[in-house]
Formats: structure tokens, C-alpha cells, sequence
């Protein structure tokens, strides 16, 4: 490898550990400034706006360089994508209502007009989008219309036409209706067994258990995926009314 570009390898930039292969490292490290995911490298960009690629605003995994990495080399995908630091308005960070195969509980946005993060938007030409589409089967991809929301990039400039991944379980709440923030995995799952003797049993008593019990079952994850819902702790993200991508 080129010496100039050792130290923008995911491994130097501390962003190579997977949330698929690490899932208690859920949502995984997210980069600290915007770049062009090229294979195992974390480049420079020249640009912030990538006609002819859609923009989709990353609230979990999909920011993460490892994670974006791992859905392409699994379908033999080896094309760059843009990621790019931005400012959403309108949306947080909820918890989606499914355990997912990988062996985490993810994120999904929620409305939240108020509330302004600071987010990813990665750039998906047509074959990527596709594969990042079918690699969330318990999403649906939705434009985030103005004026309700308001995506802007790091120098200022607003995106018109962005999506999201809105899933179609519906989100956690605390137990007053209000959806709830994701607060990384190991805060997530011990809060959620301390509160939830049925999902002791199906999961296990730590992070660990839950982790490996839901990864190695997916009838298992079906099972707390319907428990979620039996125990009323699902609500709605306030984005389901929202256009199909």
C-alpha cells in the first residue's frame, strides 16, 4: 500500500470493527468527518453532492464505514460511496421494535421536529442501494419531504430529496408512548432485560447471552421480536405516513 495512505485505512482510523461481527459495538464507530469509502480506505472527498447517486441519511450501521464495508464485499460489490457529514432536523434516534439475526436490537428513526443530530448521508449509486435495500428486510426506505425535515450538509447546503430507513415494526417506547432514544447496545439490551423477565428467558441474562443466543436463532429473534409487542412496549416512529422510496 501506498505509505500515504496507511493512515486513512478503516483499521488506522479505528472505524474496522463491524457491528455484524462485533454486535455489541452497535451502530459501530462512526468516521469523524466526511469521507469516500473505498474498500478498506476512509479517503479524502472533493465534493459533497454526488449527482446520479440517491442520498440516504444513515441514523444506525449504515454510518458505519465497517458495516457498509461488510453488506458490499458479501454481494462482490467493490464500487466507492460517499459518506458525508450532515444536519437533520426533524428526526432522532429511536430503537426499532425487532431483534435483529445479527445479534443487536438497531436504530430507526423517529420524528422528532424539534430535535436537530448530526447524522450521515451515504451516497448509493443504483446497484448499491439496491443491495443496502435488500439488506434491510425489516425497513422500508421513505423520502424525508421539506419542510418537515431538513437535511444540511456540512458547508450549509440543503438536500431536497433524501431518504431513510423507517422500520416497519414500529419503535421501543419507555412505557409513557414516547419513543426512545437508542442509547448504544449494552445500555439497550441491560436495560431491557433488568425490565423483562420473558425476555431473560428467551435471551439470557447479559448483553453477551442476548448477543450470541439472538445470533445463532432466528426464531429465537421472531419470538422477542412478537415478545416486544406482547409486553406494549412498541409505538409508532410519527414517519409511517411518510412516501415509500
Amino acid at each position: 500500500m501506498d505509505a500515504r495512505h496507511e493512515h486513512r485505512t478503516l483499521q488506522a482510523l479505528g472505524l474496522a470493527d463491524a457491528p455484524r461481527d462485533h454486535p455489541l459495538s452497535y451502530p459501530g464507530a462512526w468516521p469523524a468527518r466526511s469521507g469516500l469509502l473505498d474498500g478498506d480506505e476512509l479517503l479524502p472527498l472533493d465534493r459533497l453532492t454526488h449527482p446520479g447517486r440517491t442520498p440516504v441519511v444513515a441514523v444506525g450501521s449504515n454510518a458505519s464505514p465497517a458495516q457498509l464495508r461488510h453488506k458490499m464485499a458479501e454481494f462482490g460489490v467493490s464500487s466507492p460511496i460517499p459518506m458525508v457529514r450532515a444536519r437533520v432536523t426533524g428526526i432522532d434516534i429511536g430503537v426499532s421494535a425487532h431483534v435483529s439475526r445479527a445479534g443487536y436490537v438497531s436504530a430507526s428513526p423517529v420524528h422528532a421536529p424539534a430535535v436537530t443530530r448530526e447524522l450521515f448521508v451515504i451516497w448509493l449509486d443504483a446497484e448499491q442501494l439496491a443491495l443496502v435495500d435488500a439488506t434491510e428486510p425489516n425497513y422500508d426506505r421513505v423520502l424525508l419531504p421539506t419542510p418537515g425535515f431538513r437535511v444540511a450538509l456540512e458547508n450549509g447546503e440543503p438536500l431536497l430529496d433524501a431518504f431513510a430507513y423507517v422500520n416497519h415494526h414500529g419503535v421501543l417506547h419507555n412505557g409513557d408512548g414516547i419513543p426512545r432514544r437508542h442509547p448504544g447496545q449494552r445500555a439497550l439490551i441491560t436495560e431491557l432485560l433488568l425490565s423483562s423477565p420473558p425476555l431473560r428467558l428467551l435471551f439470557g441474562e447479559t448483553p453477551e447471552e442476548f448477543c450470541a443466543r439472538a445470533r445463532a436463532d432466528a426464531r429465537r429473534c421472531e419470538q422477542g421480536t412478537r415478545l416486544f409487542a406482547e409486553e406494549k412496549l412498541v409505538t409508532a416512529s410519527g414517519l409511517e405516513h411518510l412516501h415509500v422510496g
